[in-house]
């Protein structure tokens, strides 16, 4: 299905940020306010996601929510 494809792509592009900006996935949660076992069901791409719950993703990682949706281009 197209649709979970995209939501493993998002979880993909999760993860390579956060390690990039070498937060553990406890960290990044802490500072999205979400619980840690959420970040890594959406990095493994086995939960969908609010517009929300992005935002605040977003703002920890410090980038522009379009950011995260690269990889659709």
């Amino acid at each position: 299905m197209k649709n979970e494809n995209t939501i493993k792509k998002l979880g993909h592009k999760v993860r390579i940020i956060r390690t990039d900006r070498g937060l553990s996935q406890e960290a990044l949660a802490e500072k999205a306010n979400l619980n840690r076992s959420f970040v890594g069901l959406l990095e493994r791409g086995k939960t969908n996601i609010t517009l929300k719950n992005l935002e605040q993703i977003a703002n920890a990682l410090d980038i522009d929510i379009k950011y995260l949706f690269d990889f659709i281009l």
